[in-house]
């Protein structure tokens, strides 16, 4: 109960004010001592009496992280969301810092961004010290104006996560702030009027009376040039930062155009070579395809050729021994078994035994190269092809 929202407060940016810290956080402050008995039932009325308790701001610190009891109190703002008036009287009050920290740093948080650059801009002129709570324990030195430069310029600042605001040029440009005015403008002009009266009061040569008619002083003259200087020199430090950054942006493109050159020509380096071994590769394969072809058509005509000459030889052979046969064979035979009716019968079977030869060698197959190759298996001691 003690942790929840005013029912009558609204929403900002569109959510819980409560939300607008982080939940880690809000759940140690929820956890702490300080907020469960210090904080609680408080009002806008009896929260000045807290603020003007504190002695130093932070966020969490420690091991654990504990919350300071200033991260409490703007838990405490933002739980029952005072109205934006005591918000202000927080921060034009000049006798408590800690007081005008509390509703500036609530400001920043809830307020418009119109409302945050003029209520917290005057605030710049305050250079009172604060004591800031370090996330070891230790404290630290700062200063008002440095708070609230923090606020202006930075996205965190005590461990919160500050909403973003637009830039002050850009509110500027659409006519919903002022252009800034430092506090110290009128007493430099001041200065300025009192360095004239007294130039011009103490002036009485012609070169003096000639400043005095022009209305300018030689201390002027001498800081307006000084500072056209320092204004030119600036912009030619810019112009020569624009330049090398130019410069920079070109070579890095230069620099992309010859890596991606150069990998094109490495890839295109790396195809020329596969394609160079596939070449060589292919060659040597036909070129030991050729060599075998070339052996196999050597080894094929010299068994052609021996086959030749074994079979001339064979003939040869046959004709010589056939010869001899029939003449050894017609005188060893008789005119009467030459003559007999046994004649016939017997030369018969001898010619179908012949017949049975030549059928069993396949040398007399109807095609020519099975019988072909039959011979030369013959003449190699093989068997005959079956066909």
């Amino acid at each position: 109960m003690a942790n929840r929202t005013d029912p009558s407060a609204k929403n900002i940016r569109g959510t819980n004010p409560q939300n607008l810290i982080e939940k880690i956080v809000r759940t140690k402050i929820y956890n702490n001592t300080y907020w469960k008995e210090q904080c609680f039932g408080l009002t806008a009325e009896t929260l000045v009496d807290k603020a003007m308790e504190l002695d130093h701001i932070g966020g969490t610190f420690g091991g654990n992280r504990k919350p300071t009891p200033f991260m409490c109190l703007v838990m405490k703002m933002l739980q029952i969301q005072p109205e934006k008036e005591i918000v202000i009287e927080f921060i034009k009050n000049d006798d408590y810092k800690y007081v005008r920290v509390l509703g500036a740093f609530y400001l920043r948080i809830t307020g418009s961004d119109t409302d945050v650059y003029q209520y917290l801009e005057p605030l710049y002129n305050d250079y009172r010290k604060l004591r800031s709570k370090l996330a070891d324990g230790r404290f630290s030195l700062t200063h008002v104006d440095e708070l609230i430069d923090d606020l202006l310029t930075k996205d965190y600042s005590c461990d919160i996560a500050m909403p973003r605001i637009k830039k002050r040029w850009t509110l500027e440009s659409l006519g919903l702030l002022e252009p800034r005015k430092s506090a110290l403008e009128e007493d430099f002009e001041e200065e300025e009027e009192k360095e004239e009266n007294d130039q011009l009061n103490g002036m009485d040569d012609e070169g003096h009376d000639k400043e005095y008619y022009r209305g300018r002083s030689p201390e002027r003259e001498r800081d307006r040039d000084r500072r056209r200087d320092r204004d030119r020199y600036r912009d030619r430090d810019y112009d020569r930062e624009y330049d090398r950054d130019r410069d920079y942006d070109r070579e890095r493109g230069r620099g992309r155009e010859r890596d991606r050159n150069r990998d094109r020509d490495r890839d295109r380096d790396r195809f020329r070579l596969r394609d160079e071994k596939d070449y060589g590769r292919d060659r040597e394969r036909d070129r030991e395809w050729d060599g075998r072809e070339r052996e196999r058509r050597d080894r094929d005509r010299g068994r052609r050729r021996s086959h030749s000459r074994s079979r001339s030889r064979s003939r040869e052979h046959k004709d010589r021994d056939g010869g001899d046969h029939r003449k050894r064979h017609a005188r060893s035979i008789s005119p009467r078994r030459r003559d007999g009716p046994d004649n016939g019968t017997r030369e018969e079977p001898r010619k179908k035994k012949e017949k049975k030869e030549k059928k069993a060698d396949g040398t007399d197959h109807p095609d020519p190269e099975i019988a072909e190759a039959n011979r030369l298996r013959a003449s190699l001691g093989l068997k005959p092809l079956n066909v």
